[in-house]
């Protein structure tokens, strides 16, 4: 099914409703689209509705995938291009699930993901954040090695990655992703507002999501004037969480500022190290320079030879 969507205009689903809604915006990423709604569609638990959101493509390719585009449990939505946030946000405002999961287009998680992820939420009403372990695939392979979560850790930096699980009530209580966050963080301010709610977080121990690296990913692209913005206008959006954990965080930056302080005397004493061990090579290379063109030295080099030729003659004996 296709709706296409005006500025600010909202379709409704006819599909039944789920418990889990899967909210897929995609930009020009028509290619990886297949493999990510695939990963869906294969979960152990089957109760879910996926939502694709065309946020205004441009790319070719991907208009014509999207043109016939046709899933089960599949919606799609097109819209004019408003941006990461604004895609999420109607994608999540046309769904009916109880528990929301963005997945981005490029992106994949594991097959029993939604299965165990609502088991969390089902069995804790205090629980608003529900994520996992996660790995890289594409131009990088490996564990995403990302810090445990813990507050107000949180603050200094995201440890949430944007495919996690949430429920819909909260999205509407804190009116959802602010598009104010322009070069992105849009998923990290959003957390920051659900732990305003007094919302816990619960990782699952497992690897659940695989996030594709890409060299032109918008993350990767943020230049250090934009993530300056960022972090300012986070603190626009959260005064209170910040103000009331200041002291918290004063003492964490002394803490690294301490860190980093002994890290940069380690590595200077290593290169002062480093140092004296070429200086002292130099001094031996000159001082046997020295001793090779003195008298002495040349005077001795038959005594030298005889010694070197007897040692050779009882090596032979034995």
């Amino acid at each position: 099914m296709v709706t296409f969507l005006g500025e600010g205009e909202i379709g409704q689903s006819r599909l039944p409703t789920p418990m889990v809604s899967v909210i897929i915006p995609c930009y020009n990423h028509g290619q990886y689209l297949d493999e990510a709604v695939h990963s869906v569609l294969e979960q152990t638990y089957q109760d879910f509705e996926i939502i694709v959101i065309d946020d205004g493509s441009t790319n070719e390719k991907t208009l014509e995938i999207l043109e016939t585009y046709d899933r089960p449990k599949t919606r799609l939505i097109r819209m004019s291009h408003q941006g990461l946030a604004k895609a999420r946000n109607n994608g999540i405002t046309a769904c009916t699930g109880k528990y929301i999961l963005p997945l981005d287009a490029d992106d994949k998680i594991g097959c029993t993901y939604l299965e165990k992820a609502v088991g969390v939420l089902e069995a804790n009403e205090r629980v608003g954040i529900v994520y996992c372990k996660a790995e890289f695939f594409g131009e990088a392979s490996g564990k995403w090695e990302l810090p445990a979560y813990q507050f107000p850790s949180i603050l200094h930096g995201n440890v949430i990655f944007c495919s996690a699980f949430f429920r819909k009530s909260d999205w509407a209580k804190v009116n959802g992703y602010n598009p104010n966050m322009i070069y992105g963080w849009e998923d990290y301010d959003f957390w920051l507002s659900l732990i305003e709610l007094g919302r816990d977080v619960f990782s699952i121990p497992e690897t659940l999501f695989y996030y594709r690296k890409r060299s032109d990913s918008m993350v990767t692209m943020m230049t250090c004037e934009q993530v300056m913005y960022s972090y300012a206008q986070l603190f626009r959006n959260h005064p209170r969480l910040y103000a009331d954990n200041m002291s918290a965080l004063l003492v964490n930056h002394h803490d690294l500022a301490e860190l980093v302080h002994v890290q940069d005397q380690l590595i200077k004493d290593r290169d002062q190290l480093i140092e004296d061990r070429d200086q002292l090579i130099k001094d031996r290379d000159q001082l046997m320079i020295d001793l090779q063109s003195s008298l002495s030295w040349r005077m001795t080099k038959p005594l030298r030879y005889a010694k070197a030729v007897y040692r050779k003659c009882l090596i032979g004996r034995k």
